[in-house]
């Protein structure tokens, strides 16, 4: 999977006896939408891509937050070593950083409720595994599909589908039937936007289940919706004035951010489909900035091998030129790089984190933000 033009500037560089050694740097200019920050991804595959080849590969950690113009990894090594992968390598970064920011965004306007990856439907199943992992990562608290949970080592997670009342034919037995023959260990979360209305709909699963009833799903469909917040009001006072007050509402159905932040009045937690799954992606792009230890880039980009800098103190972040001095323009304290080496020569030097471990990071970085609108 590779351009054309790089197979082309491989046989010309290699007609020619030209193999010079250069750095290549991965930035994007800008984000998508309002965002003010992303979180980059890939680099368990980018690694996987790149061991074994003569380059030495240095990048933020999985999950680390960035900003628009800063570099998040740099290749080093002779050009025709890794020139047809930058294709490849753009694509492993590109999409999965853009669906873990849109998930951390999620998270963040659900305000500590639990956010569930439920868009893999909408996504070419080859690729749903990558999907829901960047997802758990920017902060969803579980995943739907199996294959994707078993690669982040999590069970997964999920409710009944319209089918099962649908196949039945009556939305009552079906939740008798749901009780009766799944594991006790499976929360009951009961659809009820089937057949009738939500309200009387979830009166009566809390009067069929009782106690065992943990939480009712709305998935109301967008041309019976109206005022959704409206429906999750009157839903809520008929479940509490009856006693139900610890029947919790599941809501799922063409959700993002804004709609998330209408609904936490009433809201538990959310299932987030297409907006996840099919985020914008963030669009890097990966430009030569040194040959043959001399800085030289195309223009509009800045020359030279850098390195991002954080103040441990007061976290102040600033790009300077490999060699430059790392003392913070603020405080004087000694930045921290961030931009750490994974592949020296062709040999993993770095320990890769597991999935839960890069989401604790993701979400130990996202304290104390706040959504721009």
């Amino acid at each position: 999977v590779t351009d054309v033009y790089f197979r082309r500037v491989r046989k010309v560089l290699e007609s020619a006896h030209i193999d010079k050694q250069v750095v290549a740097e991965v930035r994007a200019a800008k984000l998508p939408e309002s965002w003010e920050w992303s979180i980059f991804m890939g680099v368990e595959e980018i690694v996987t891509l790149l061991e074994g080849l003569n380059c030495t590969v240095s990048c933020l950690d999985e999950g680390s937050l960035f900003y628009a113009g800063e570099p998040v990894l740099t290749i080093k090594g002779r050009y025709l070593d890794f020139a047809v992968f930058e294709t490849a390598l753009l694509g492993l970064v590109c999409q999965s950083s853009g669906i873990a920011t849109k998930a951390a965004r999620c998270k963040l306007a659900a305000e500590g409720r639990p956010v569930y990856s439920f868009g893999a439907r909408r996504m070419h199943p080859s690729i749903a595994p990558m999907i829901e992992r960047s997802a758990y990562i920017g902060g969803c608290s579980g995943v739907a599909v199996v294959a994707s949970a078993n690669l982040i080592e999590q069970p997964p997670v999920g409710t009944m589908s319209h089918s099962l009342m649908l196949t039945v034919g009556d939305d009552q037995k079906a939740w008798v039937l749901f009780d009766q023959y799944l594991s006790k260990d499976i929360k009951r979360i009961l659809l009820i936007d089937t057949f009738g209305d939500e309200k009387f709909a979830a009166i009566k699963a809390a009067k069929t289940l009782g106690r065992k009833l943990f939480a009712v799903r709305l998935d109301t469909p967008s041309s019976r919706r109206g005022d959704f917040p409206a429906i999750l009001r009157e839903v809520r006072w008929e479940l509490d004035s009856r006693g139900y007050d610890y029947v919790k509402l599941f809501l799922s159905g063409g959700l993002d951010e804004q709609t998330i932040r209408q609904c936490n009045p009433y809201a538990d937690a959310y299932g987030i489909g297409t907006s996840i799954s099919n985020a914008r992606v963030v669009d890097f792009s990966m430009d030569i900035v040194e040959v043959e230890g001399q800085p030289l880039a195309k223009r509009g980009k800045k020359s030279g091998q850098k390195q991002l800098l954080i103040c441990p103190k007061c976290q102040s972040r600033w790009v300077v030129p490999r060699q430059a001095d790392y003392h913070c323009p603020n405080c004087n304290n000694l930045g921290e790089p961030q931009l750490n080496q994974k592949i020296v020569n062709g040999k993993l030097v770095a320990k890769l984190p597991k999935p839960v471990e890069i989401r604790d990071y993701v979400l130990q970085q996202l304290k104390g933000f706040e959504l721009n609108e």
